[in-house]
């Protein structure tokens, strides 16, 4: 019993050094003589330029100088606190889409700001945000399909439309499209590794007639699609080509796998994919778009 004690006690009198380690220690504290912008700035030329494409990058600059610097970038990021990205986000009331982008932004820069042992509370956990629901494009029937191209007829807005309603691609990578073979090539906007990455697809029956006798996909800023897609219909915008393509694509029976493909979507096995799936496969599947 005696032997169980001297144990118990040399057990103890161990713990009590440890303890007592353990409280000299000094725990990183938030550093003071950081701004919000100071870090923003380093987060986003160290991490973000490296992490997101260059159209995404260019965005969310134009969305932390429009909205963000002006109002909390002067902060001193150990005293920056909810009330204050609040008050910012409330100005967007109006804007659902706006404070999302802005919240999301910011929680991002905070949440990297504690990993870097700035601050040891993230500010935008107790907001509250604007109700918004993301809205998916609106897909054209096929009489709008066919009206659009027929109004445009002859035009390089006939070409582009054809080319946005029947390979599925961003607006932003129309500028990028390039015919090559039997695909049309574009530089994916979504890829996240830093890297360049280029979707092929292939070019269907609905779209071949329209790229007759043509080498080169002519470029029209987006902002005059815009605009000519308002006049010609008034109820539908860019993005709904691609809800149109995906839609036709599983009308006309085009496999899941080259589905995903066409579109681009940055999935796990997607690169994979992309160089295990023949050029045949792809081009078979696209004849099934012919309707």
């Amino acid at each position: 019993m005696n032997r169980l004690f001297d144990i118990l006690n040399t057990i103890a009198a161990k713990l009590d050094i440890i303890a007592d380690k353990l409280d000299r220690i000094a725990l990183p504290t938030p550093q003071s003589d950081k701004t919000f912008n100071d870090f923003s700035q380093y987060y986003f030329d160290t991490f973000r330029k490296r992490k997101v494409t260059p159209y995404t990058f260019q965005k969310d600059m134009a969305r932390y100088k429009a909205h963000i610097l002006p109002t909390i970038g002067d902060i001193p990021l150990n005293e920056l606190k909810p009330d204050s990205i609040q008050a910012l986000l409330d100005t967007l009331e109006n804007r659902p889409k706006t404070a999302h982008e802005i919240f999301t932004l910011i929680n991002v820069i905070c949440k990297m700001a504690i990993k870097h042992h700035y601050i040891t509370h993230n500010p935008c956990d107790v907001l509250i945000l604007p109700d918004y629901e993301k809205q998916h494009g609106k897909a054209l029937s096929r009489d709008e399909e066919k009206r659009l191209l027929a109004i445009t007829a002859d035009t390089a807005f006939q070409t582009i439309f054809a080319v946005a309603l029947y390979t599925c691609m961003r607006p932003n990578e129309y500028k990028t499209a390039k015919i090559d073979g039997a695909f049309i090539v574009a530089r994916n906007s979504k890829q996240k590794d830093g890297k360049e990455h280029f979707k092929r697809i292939p070019i269907c029956p609905m779209l071949a007639p329209y790229l007759n006798g043509i080498t080169r996909i002519p470029y029209i800023p987006i902002k005059r699609l815009r605009y000519a897609l308002h006049d010609y219909l008034p109820a539908h915008k860019l993005y709904d080509f691609r809800t149109t393509f995906y839609t036709r694509c599983q009308e006309c029976g085009v496999t899941d796998l080259a589905r995903k493909l066409f579109v681009g979507h940055s999935l796990g096995t997607l690169q994979t994919a992309y160089t295990d799936v023949s050029d045949e496969y792809l081009i078979a599947e696209a004849q099934k778009l012919n309707y």
